[in-house]
Order: C-alpha cells, then sequence, then structure tokens
C-alpha cells in the first residue's frame, strides 16, 4: 500500500506573510487523515510548522502517520524550508514516541495550572516589590541577552535568535513597564533583591514570561517563592488559570513546575530539514 499527501486547497498566500497548505493523507487514494503545513509567521520562510496531522482510527498503528510525516517535509523542502517545528498535545504520547523516533528534537514544553482563588501565602522573609525605572533598562538587557543565548544553543541562528527577542519585547512590552496588564516585580530576601518576575495578564489567563532567581540566590527556595507570587498575582488579577513555557534542558524548573501542580498541555519540538 501507498501513502501519500494530496492536496485539498490552492497554495494559501496569507495576510500574516505566511503560506499554508491542506493535504489528505491517502492510502491508494484512500483518505485516511490530514495535515496542515505552513511557514511560520514569526520565524520567516525558511521555518516551516506542521499542525492538526492526524490519522482516522481504523489506520492507526500501521505507519500511516510515519509516511505521512516524512512526505511533509518533501513538501516543505520543496518550498524551501530549513526547518520544522511540531506540537503534540501533552497526553499524546504515542505522538511525542513517533515525533522522536523520526529526529524531532524536544525544545520544551508549555504547562498550565488551574488557579482556586485563594491566593498562596510567601515563605517568611520574602517581600515582593514592583521593579523600578532604575532596575528596568539592566533587566531588560539581561532577559534579553537570555532569551537570544537559549535559542542560540538549539541551533537558531543568532540574528534570528535577537530578532525574536526583540520582536517579543516589542510585543509584550511596548510601554515598557507601563505597559496595560503587565507586571514586573522584584523578590527581597532580608533586603537583598534576589529574583525578579514578569506576568502577563491576558484576556483568558495569566502568563509568566520571564522568572529567574539571580544565580547568587539559588538553591534557597526563592524559585518557588517567585512562583506562588505568580500565582498570587494572577488571582489578584481576576484570572482562574497560569501557564508559562519551560524550555527542556532546565530540569529543575521542570520538577518546580510539577511540584506546584502544573501539567504539560503540549510537547514544542523541532527538526532541521537536511
Amino acid at each position: 500500500m501507498t501513502t501519500t499527501l494530496r492536496p485539498t486547497e490552492p497554495l494559501q498566500h496569507n495576510a500574516d506573510g505566511t503560506r499554508s497548505r491542506r493535504y489528505q493523507v491517502c492510502v491508494n487514494s484512500r483518505p485516511v487523515g490530514g495535515v496542515r503545513l505552513a511557514t511560520h509567521a514569526e520565524y520567516g520562510p525558511t521555518v516551516a510548522c506542521a499542525t492538526e496531522l492526524h490519522i482516522e482510527e481504523p489506520d492507526r498503528r500501521r505507519g500511516r502517520g510515519t509516511v505521512a510525516v516524512l512526505a511533509a517535509e518533501e513538501v516543505l523542502r520543496g518550498w524551501g524550508c530549513k526547518r520544522v517545528e511540531v506540537s503534540v498535545p501533552g497526553d499524546a504520547e504515542g505522538a511525542l514516541r513517533l515525533a522522536q523516533a523520526l529526529g524531532y528534537v524536544l525544545r520544551g514544553r508549555n504547562m498550565t495550572k488551574r488557579l482556586d482563588g485563594t491566593p498562596p501565602d510567601l515563605p517568611a522573609g520574602r517581600v515582593p516589590r514592583p521593579m523600578t525605572e532604575a532596575e528596568y533598562g539592566p533587566w531588560l538587557a539581561h532577559e534579553r541577552e537570555g532569551f537570544a543565548r537559549d535559542l542560540i544553543e538549539r541551533g537558531i541562528p543568532a540574528d534570528e535568535a535577537y530578532r525574536r527577542a526583540d520582536d517579543g519585547h516589542a510585543k509584550y512590552l511596548p510601554d515598557g513597564l507601563a505597559t496595560e496588564n503587565t507586571l514586573i516585580s522584584v523578590l527581597e530576601h532580608e533586603g537583598n533583591p534576589v529574583g525578579w518576575l514578569w506576568l502577563g495578564l491576558w484576556p483568558e489567563t495569566a502568563y509568566v514570561l520571564d522568572v529567574e532567581t539571580d544565580e547568587e540566590f539559588r538553591g534557597r527556595g526563592h524559585g518557588r517563592a517567585l512562583m506562588l507570587l505568580a500565582e498570587a498575582q494572577a488571582i489578584a488579577g481576576g484570572r482562574n488559570r497560569i501557564g508559562l513555557h519551560v524550555f527542556a534542558d532546565n530540569p529543575p524548573a521542570e520538577r518546580l513546575y510539577e511540584s506546584l501542580g502544573y501539567e504539560t498541555t503540549t510537547y514544542n519540538l523541532g527538526k532541521d530539514l537536511l
């Protein structure tokens, strides 16, 4: 039997500058699933994303998904793409195993937690306060460098990594500390600044955009205190859910979030197209 991709629409040129196309996954011309391929809105035309891949239940566990992914990669090479990114639902262990078996590297995961409306107390001696204007400039430069470095270590070219960092700041901090629905806090312990938290109060959820303990003060529970602060601020802002992203090479952070009740919603993976 032959598994192929059959276009179900003309190549779409979208308003955001991307192009995309939907395909049926077919076995001997019989439709058994589908996939949507697109270039990436943020990362440019050489980076692609594959979404909505599904195989109908009667045809699963027969290698259809494997062949469909490999066929999709050939389509994307024809588009001039050098890298493809995929997202796998947190409860789809089979799809995660398939992606990793095909050479997709786990980059990170999105996690979320439901909040019960009761703000947690911070550990004794930890006092939060808003970040000052004098602190904001150095913090922003540090955050930019750290974010870009994380991407570079995962194979993203340096110019693209810094562009993505700058685009993120332009999007989420257009007015700096005065940006609406944005809280940037400093945590103090015994009079010393020990870490910071950047929290967005988005319409449907609160989101931890950056959290870090100063290297000098790590291993003393300040990271947990910062995450409890995030929950308290989210609840005060009327949100009943909080989310975040964590890179795959940060097991201490992953363990912390899991211990606080965060659950994985999406695994993010990438593969270079050679």
